[in-house]
C-alpha cells in the first residue's frame, strides 16, 4: 500500500511548520533556562539574602547585590545552595538568573536597572505623566512600609501559614 502523495505546496508548508516549531523549541529553552546544580548563576534582584538554610526565617548569612556571580551546589525546590566567594548558603531560586546580569554602569541606579528590567523607563514614565494626572504617592507610601522579621514571623505563625516555604 503506497503512502499519501503530497503536493509541492503542502510539503513547503510542512517544512515551514517544522522549522517554526524547532526554532520555537530552541528559543523557549533559552528563555526559560533554569537554575541547575553544579552550574553558575547570578543574582537577578536588587538584593538577595544568602541564608543558613531554606525557608524565609532562616538566619541571614549575607546580603548579595544584583549581578553577583554564584556557584550553584544543588537545587532543592524553590531554594538553591550556593557558594559566593568564601561564603556558602541558600538563596531563593526566584532571585537568581541562569544568565549573566550585565551592569548598566554608573549612570543608572540599582532601582532604575530593576525598573528597566520590568520594561519601565524614563520615556515610559514621561508618557504616563503627559497622559493624565497620575499620582504615585500611594505607591511610594506602600513601598516605604517595612515590617520587622519578628512581626512577620508572628503573622505567619498566628495565620498558620507554611513558614515561607
Amino acid at each position: 500500500m503506497a503512502g499519501k502523495v503530497y503536493k509541492r505546496s503542502e510539503v513547503k508548508t510542512m517544512k515551514k511548520l517544522l522549522v517554526f516549531f524547532v526554532l520555537a523549541f530552541l528559543t523557549a529553552g533559552a528563555l526559560f533556562a533554569q537554575i541547575k546544580s553544579n552550574s553558575q548563576a547570578w543574582v537577578s534582584s536588587k538584593t538577595a539574602e544568602l541564608k543558613s538554610g531554606t525557608g524565609f526565617f532562616a538566619k541571614r548569612v549575607d546580603i548579595l547585590n544584583m549581578g553577583a556571580e554564584l556557584s550553584v551546589v544543588q537545587v532543592n525546590g524553590n531554594w538553591a545552595q550556593v557558594r559566593a566567594g568564601s561564603q556558602s548558603g541558600w538563596i531563593a531560586v526566584s532571585s537568581l538568573s541562569a544568565r549573566r546580569i550585565v551592569s548598566a554602569g554608573s549612570s543608572a541606579s540599582a532601582t532604575e536597572v530593576a525598573l528597566a528590567g520590568k520594561g519601565f523607563s524614563q520615556e515610559v514614565e514621561d508618557a504616563y505623566k503627559t497622559e493624565g494626572n497620575l499620582n504615585f504617592d500611594g505607591v511610594d507610601a506602600t513601598e516605604a512600609i517595612t515590617v520587622s522579621l519578628e512581626d512577620l514571623e508572628i503573622f505567619v505563625t498566628e495565620g498558620r501559614l507554611n513558614a515561607g516555604e
